[in-house]
């Protein structure tokens, strides 16, 4: 296992296309990370250059203690699990496994080759399965094959390119977890690729945001949910998205599309002599205001709003609720859209509610909102104005720690289980 440090990482090519402009981020041995990002953020290339499948233009890159920027990509001992599995049709379960066993000619002997395949097929639950071929396997299954041919290389990390966008919805559900488990279990340095910001929220210790080449903001999944630097960020991070808004700062009101929200010191202080903003709201943060208790409501804001659609999801029911945005807003808030892959719709309010709540299409319902839980953008740097250095530590240390217990749980169970044999 090993370290990886990118120092401001460069990618341009030949045609003067700069895919990656200046990323460094520091991975700790045995962590967990998650590159995310939209279509063509660079994720995938930042990838393929820590593994050396694509020359760095520019910048550091360290694996461990060795810089590798010249290194071919056998040199540099990492592991890579790619999208479409790349497994040999012709092979059974067990020679895919052991091919890069196979490669170092001399290297290992039958005895070895068969203690280390059967190893990481029982890791995955393939023991069934080693006679077969992928022709044969699920498409689930099939991933595992090629989990399993990186784990018996014993390599410096793992890197994994979107391994899971070719599975349907269950099968994914069910991968990232066998990942997750993987991962803990064996405590090797993963770096994994997704523009799906679930898997990235499931599965990272800390998940790196990528935008256009740019790195974002690095943090936990928590940290980032909590704490977004910027207003992509903060778009891009949760599901449903965050709702965004025009907010019109008039004396001491901060009128939104649809209610007026009293500004205490804190919010004076952060949105200064600003006399419109842009106000991001998450759907879980609405409450159907007749299902609260009065104390409950008195503490936040209710209004009175049309509701166009419903949609109930057993657990959840969404509202939608169409408003009209300002023109002071509408340009950054249509590019945001563009930059996280949106398709140009009316903007709405999109509100998660109780399952208990009966609101349905066309009632005029009584919504409540804590303002506490709103972030304000400045429209023109686009930062979270209610960003807070100290609770974005916070929350990261928190995580760390709660990682290195689980990695600790994770070793303390197969020495137990080693114990046992």
């Amino acid at each position: 296992m090993a370290a990886i440090n990118l120092k401001d990482i460069v990618k341009r090519y030949p045609d003067g296309f700069l895919a990656v402009k200046g990323v460094s981020l520091d991975i700790r041995d045995g962590e967990f990370v998650i590159l995310v990002g939209p279509s063509g953020c660079g994720k995938s290339t930042l990838l393929r250059m820590i593994v050396g499948l694509e020359d760095i233009s520019d910048g550091e890159l360290r694996i461990g203690d060795a810089v590798v920027n010249d290194k071919a990509p056998r040199d540099r001992h990492l592991a890579m699990v790619f999208q479409n599995y790349a497994l040999y049709p012709h092979l059974t379960v067990f020679e895919n496994i052991a091919f890069p066993l196979r490669l170092q000619r001399g290297q290992f002997s039958e005895d070895e080759i068969t203690a280390k395949v059967e190893r990481a097929a029982k890791t995955l639950e393939l023991q069934d399965h080693l006679q077969r071929k992928p022709a044969n396997l699920s498409g689930g299954q099939r991933q595992r094959v090629a989990m399993g041919r990186a784990i018996v290389r014993d390599a410096n990390a793992f890197l994994f390119d979107e391994p899971l966008s070719n599975l349907d919805a269950k099968l994914r559900g069910q991968m990232r977890t066998e990942i997750a488990r993987m991962q803990r279990r064996l405590g090797t340095t993963t770096v994994y690729v997704t523009h799906d910001q679930t898997e990235a929220m499931t599965l990272g210790d800390r998940v790196a945001v990528l935008s256009k080449g740019e790195l974002q903001q690095v943090a936990s999944p928590r940290g980032l949910y909590e704490q977004p630097v910027n207003l992509f960020v903060a778009g891009f991070i949760g599901s449903p998205p965050m709702n965004f808004m025009p907010g019109e700062i008039e004396g001491d009101v901060l009128r939104l599309p649809f209610v007026d929200v009293p500004i205490d010191a804190r919010l004076r202080e952060r949105i200064g002599d600003r006399k419109i903003v842009i106000v991001g709201i998450r759907p879980e943060h609405f409450s159907d205001a007749g299902l609260l208790e009065d104390s409950k409501r008195s503490e936040g804001v209710s209004f009175d709003t049309e509701v166009d659609v419903t949609e109930w999801l057993g657990a959840d029911l969404y509202a939608y609720i169409p408003f009209e945005t300002s023109a002071e807003v509408a340009g950054t808030l249509a590019e945001l859209d563009r930059d996280l892959d949106g398709e140009g719709m009316r903007t709405q309010l999109v509100v998660a509610l109780d399952d208990e709540s009966r609101i349905r299409d066309g009632d005029t319902a009584t919504l409540w909102f804590d303002p506490a839980r709103m972030l304000v953008f400045d429209p023109e740097t686009q930062d979270n104005l209610m960003f807070d250095p100290e609770a974005a530590k916070s929350i990261d240390e928190q995580n760390e720690a709660d990682r290195r217990a689980s990695l600790e749980r994770a070793h303390a169970r197969e020495k137990a289980a080693a114990g046992s044999r």
